[in-house]
């Protein structure tokens, strides 16, 4: 017997971004194509070849989440933990233990807590194994976030975290639709969270050539599609949406942002870290979601593209498009987000999750900024440098990461029915 398959809603968002340490700041900058990347601040970058990153500003985790619970959390989570406090108050969910029995997060990271292994190993090597905090391995795991994120606010449905590098939040979001669809929770917290602007991570990157360089004008660094594209520009920060089962969220009279409709995953099977050149392992992604959603191309307005900037990456994706969307192709309106946040990795499909839902929800798509030197290789309609205010019924959201893994999100304007 097949069972029905329920419908799942959004009902709260949350975000700590480099342009915004809330939501409706988030937006607000997005839609304004505000740029978050600069001089990194956090520590000396002279020594690298790139000096720039898109950083958090002005965050105050003790203010926002307690001092001492503040301290006893990677800064990656405190992101998480911020960002899901927000989602919870933008939701309104119902307080009753009841129903947190029946609500679980998937919060993911691609990395973890980072920063809580640099400081541990250096006090290793410097005063020995007795100062190593006894809050080391709880800060450090992947699952820390969602644990912690479970324990504010009670949730007692599954809990736990994913990590696929750069889709990894894609990722969390599709596990969290099918969970609730599947009748497994009434609502979950999805998300993702990742705070990587370390010396270390940063020089992982460096060497690997991936970041871009442009460090005389840090706010055009990042550019999509861009011709003159040179890396990606590293990121950090945190966003949780919370999905609800459609009658439990009629019920209680909850907003409802957009509707999630179907997910689609694949592998290029190619490379650990360079994409599949053709973007067939993507184009089968794509496939995938319109068969769980339901629709085609032409059904779809929006695309939330993945593209982190880089020469190869941007291509793919843009072939994938077009083998997939076939005549529509020309017709959807595609943008990138990263453009103005820079790549969050573990968190960069929750942070474009929301920016897809807001889409929907408004009606408007934000822009790519700093497009400016088209590259024949990428012949689509990017929305270059200016929001654009259409209808979006149907919308996309691309997230893929090193190690060939791809995870495509569907939204779609909720109407009541």
């Amino acid at each position: 017997m097949v069972l029905e398959k329920r419908r799942v809603v959004i009902t709260g968002l949350g975000a700590v971004t480099p342009i915004g340490n809330t939501c409706p700041e988030f937006w607000d900058a997005l839609v304004g194509g505000a740029s978050g990347v600069a001089t990194i601040t956090s520590f000396d970058p002279s020594e690298f070849p790139s000096h720039i990153a898109a950083e958090v500003k002005g965050f105050e985790p003790d203010e926002l989440i307690g001092k001492r619970e503040a301290r006893r959390m990677d800064r990656y989570a405190q992101f998480a933990v911020v960002a899901a406090d927000e989602a919870v108050r933008d939701a309104k969910l119902p307080e009753d233990q009841s129903f947190r029995d029946e609500t679980g997060a998937i919060i993911a990271t691609g990395i973890g807590g980072v920063i809580t292994l640099q400081e541990a190993d250096r006090r290793l090597l410097t005063e020995g194994p007795n100062r190593i905090s006894p809050f080391f391995v709880p800060m450090l795991m992947a699952n820390a976030a969602s644990a912690q994120v479970s324990l504010r606010h009670r949730l007692r449905g599954p809990v736990y975290a994913v990590s696929s590098a750069c889709a990894s939040a894609n990722d969390a979001l599709g596990v969290a639709y099918r969970t609730i669809a599947q009748g497994e929770a009434i609502a979950m917290l999805a998300g993702g969270a990742e705070a990587t602007i370390t010396p270390l991570t940063f020089g992982g990157f460096c060497v690997m050539k991936a970041l871009s360089t442009r460090n005389d004008e840090p706010e055009k660094a990042c550019r999509p599609f861009d011709a003159q594209r040179d890396g990606f520009v590293l990121g950090e920060g945190g966003a949780v949406l919370v999905l609800e089962e459609l009658e439990h969220a009629r019920r209680r009279g909850a907003r409802i942002y957009a509707e999630i409709i179907g997910v689609g995953q694949s592998a290029d099977a190619h490379h650990l870290v360079a994409p599949e050149p053709e973007g067939l392992g993507i184009a089968l992604a794509l496939r995938r979601a319109f068969a769980s959603a339901e629709i085609t191309a032409a059904d779809v307005s929006y695309v939330n593209a993945h593209a982190t900037s880089t020469p190869l990456g941007d291509v793919a994706e843009s072939k994938a498009i077009e083998s997939v969307f076939g005549e529509a192709a020309t017709k959807v309106a595609i943008s990138s987000t990263k453009s103005m946040t820079g790549h969050l990795l573990g968190a960069a499909g929750a942070v474009e999750g929301v920016a897809t839902a807001l889409a929907v929800y408004h009606d408007i798509i934000p822009p790519t900024i700093n497009y400016e030197f088209p590259d024949p290789e990428c012949r689509l309609d990017y929305v270059p440098n200016v929001a654009r205010r259409t209808r979006v019924e149907v919308a996309l959201s691309n997230g893929f990461g090193f190690g060939g893994h791809n995870s495509v999100a569907v939204f779609k304007k909720y109407r009541g029915g």
